[in-house]
């Protein structure tokens, strides 16, 4: 029988989401938090949107944090590159 250590992050007695390390339930956990806090400010802004718009706009940024932070602080966000992207690039470049 093997022995299994869950870390179950949970919000207002609702189950959210359920991982095998303590680290990616912490970093889970914090991006909820954020989530939460953008929610509130969100709330204020003088735009039309409706709360499921806020909370999923809230949860979108929360997610990309790291990314919405360069922008306001007025640099550009590192992107990203695929694999595939990146050899479609080369290919491309070859080609012209």
């Amino acid at each position: 029988m093997a022995v299994v250590i869950k870390y179950v992050v949970e919000r207002n007695g609702v189950e959210r989401m359920t991982f095998t390390s303590k680290k990616e339930a912490d970093a889970y956990d914090k991006m909820l938090d954020i989530a939460e806090a953008l929610e509130v400010m969100l709330g204020k802004v003088d735009v039309p949107l409706s709360e499921q718009q806020i909370e999923s706009l809230a949860l979108e940024m929360a997610k990309q944090k790291d990314d919405f932070a360069a922008v306001l602080k007025g640099t550009a966000p590192v992107e990203k590159k695929s694999p595939k992207l990146a050899k479609v690039a080369d290919i491309s470049k070859q080609a012209g």
